[in-house]
């Protein structure tokens, strides 16, 4: 796991699996830990790296409901889990779903944790909507459905610093998953956009973090591929990702606007 300050109360922790991103954000005496790396050893270390860094722990935010964004309780056990009202009904119209998904990783990559999972209290945030984070001021929570049916982005208006969730990533295409749309993946683009604009950093679910050049190149090359999806001609995947696994998604995406 690679972690890495985008500004003195902002950390980025990077998993091994799925470059996936866990991002610290700290006002004052608070901090809240946003989604979760992936693997036992890097859940364990976490509080360590919190400590060391002097972020006070005071809650864990998760910008959508898949399972690898959901961990941060075998990090802080007890701790409450804040989300979007739209993710808190998926966790109840889904009971198990995310535990499920946990355990068939495990099972495919020889992954021996602690226990299972346990989401413990789950606080629906209003979202649109503002949460203070110490006294240094408050998040903006805003809508990012689309890769799947619910979840939210966090901007961090005094520091720059956009935290995006499944979206605008440099390794993943656009991702519809089940049950989501195509139309509110772009919804939640042109959503995002003007806060590319402002941002100095933008952190996507999955992926090292990019200056806002880099995200807003993304973006562009992620409207262009969604609006050519389902279209009579054939859809060039982004250059830097076309790899199998990303052709692979691009033939489910194919299948659900079909």
């Amino acid at each position: 796991m690679r972690v890495r300050a985008l500004h003195p109360d902002v950390l980025v922790a990077t998993s091994r699996f799925w470059q996936t991103t866990c991002t610290v954000l700290r006002g004052g005496d608070e901090a809240f830990v946003i989604d979760s790396p992936v693997l036992p050893d890097e859940l364990d270390v976490l509080p360590a790296v919190l400590e060391q860094a002097g972020f006070p722990f005071s809650g864990l935010l998760a910008t959508h409901g898949d399972w690898d964004h959901l961990l941060g309780r075998y990090a802080f056990p007890g701790a409450a889990l804040g989300c979007a009202e739209t993710t808190a009904a998926r966790l109840t119209g889904e009971p198990g779903a995310a535990q499920r998904g946990l355990r068939e990783f495990d099972d495919d990559h020889y992954v021996v944790r602690s226990g299972p999972l346990s989401l413990g209290q789950v606080e629906a945030l209003p979202v649109p909507g503002k949460l203070e984070l110490g006294d240094a001021g408050e998040l903006e929570l805003h809508p990012a459905d689309g890769h799947t049916t619910d979840g939210m982005a966090i901007w961090m208006p005094w520091t720059g610093v956009l935290v995006c969730g499944d979206y605008l990533s440099p390794v993943e295409i656009p991702w519809l998953s089940e049950g989501a749309s195509r139309d509110a993946y772009l919804a939640t683009l042109a959503r995002l956009e003007p806060l590319v604009a402002e941002a100095e950093w933008v952190v996507p679910g999955h992926g090292e973090p990019l200056d806002a050049q880099r995200a807003m190149a993304l973006l562009r090359e992620d409207r262009a591929y969604l609006e050519a999806l389902g279209g009579p001609d054939e859809v060039t995947l982004p250059l830097a990702r076309r790899t199998a696994t990303q052709r692979r998604i691009h033939e489910e995406n194919r299948r659900r606007v079909a």
